[in-house]
């Protein structure tokens, strides 16, 4: 089974076969996390850099995902630009396929074990290796 791996910047750290889906990929999640309880969402229609307080980082990255859940899932727009990066839904469905079976690496801490992960990489998890048309 598929799972997320934390990706570190350091050097000599390997991924492996996983696939990068931080924001340095296509599959990065314009939905940002601020002092870790403020997400952020895109400048632009329709979110114009609304941003959302949390009571705990663990609900800031619960919505983070949830609101990059919801974009994938259709709410529009189909893209994103943030800080010059072009986060483009349609890009990120039209590549599930290549990630089906794959670990994919993400900056997010993992979870503790037995807590759910709140990450786009679990959505993105999720996704690929389903079942369900994307």
């Amino acid at each position: 089974m598929p799972s997320r791996i934390k990706r570190k910047r350091i050097r000599g750290w390997r991924k492996g076969s996983a696939v990068i889906v931080d924001r340095t990929s296509r599959y990065g999640n314009p939905f940002r996390i601020i002092d870790d309880l403020i997400v952020q969402a895109p400048t632009g229609e329709p979110w114009n850099g609304r941003q959302w307080t949390c009571s705990t980082i663990e609900d800031a990255r619960e919505r983070a995902a949830g609101l990059y859940d919801d974009w994938l899932d259709g709410e529009r727009p189909d893209a994103h630009i943030v800080g010059g990066r072009v986060y483009d839904r349609r890009r990120v469905l039209a590549g599930l396929p290549g990630l089906r079976g794959r670990d994919l690496a993400c900056t997010c801490p993992l979870p503790a074990p037995g807590r759910p992960d709140r990450c786009h990489a679990a959505v993105l998890l999720g996704l690929a290796n389903s079942t369900r048309e994307a």
